[in-house]
């Protein structure tokens, strides 16, 4: 079975309140890499023309797009962080780039939640790619690397229409408006559906 995998890099900050270390509590950042294994939905041979399971700039641009333009540069909180309330208040424009996590904004709960998004996004783009794999290098060291459902692995919450199952470029469940009233909470930018090349 072919698998097609991309990586790519990007700047976050992030703190984690809920564990023991008052480092880590601290707002701090990392330049992380996330890396995406994708399969074909239905797995078949190559059909001996353009021999290919999809075009990578067909298979990677939406993700691409997620990642350079929604959680690059994101902070990341969980929903029980009281920043969270600071920033609807003081600087509500700011939420759109806000990544908001059930619980701390761990690697392994954002290798889950990027799976889930990812497969979301895949899943509007017609189904026919899976990511099987992610792999979320947090420091040269530390790596979390994350295989099967990543809802199954997720803190059970009451409804399934948040930011990670949803098809669109949000990064949280929070409503903002900026100062015009415009919203800015992503979800209004829908990934649009890709139109698979006419062999």
């Amino acid at each position: 079975m072919f698998s097609l995998v991309f990586s790519r890099r990007f700047a976050m900050g992030h703190r984690l309140i809920a564990g023991g270390s008052e480092k880590c509590a601290i707002p701090h950042g990392h330049n992380e890499t996330v890396t995406v294994t994708l399969r074909a939905a239905s797995p078949s041979r190559l059909d001996g023309v353009a021999n290919m399971v999809e075009p990578f700039e067909q298979a990677k641009a939406t993700w691409h797009r997620w990642i350079d333009h929604h959680v690059d540069h994101a902070l990341q909180l969980s929903e029980a962080d009281p920043l969270l309330d600071w920033f609807a208040r003081h600087e509500p424009a700011r939420l759109a780039r806000i990544l908001v996590t059930p619980g701390d904004p761990t690697t392994e709960m954002l290798a889950c939640c990027m799976m889930a998004k990812l497969n979301a996004l895949l899943a509007h783009e017609g189904g026919r790619l899976v990511c099987a794999d992610i792999r979320l290098e947090e420091t040269p060291t530390n790596t979390v690397t994350f295989t099967g459902d990543p809802l199954a692995a997720l803190p059970q919450v009451a409804d399934r229409d948040h930011w990670w199952c949803r098809a669109d470029m949000t990064i949280n469940d929070v409503s903002g408006n900026d100062v015009s009233g415009n919203d800015v909470s992503g979800r209004a930018e829908l990934a649009a559906p890709r139109q698979r090349a006419a062999a």
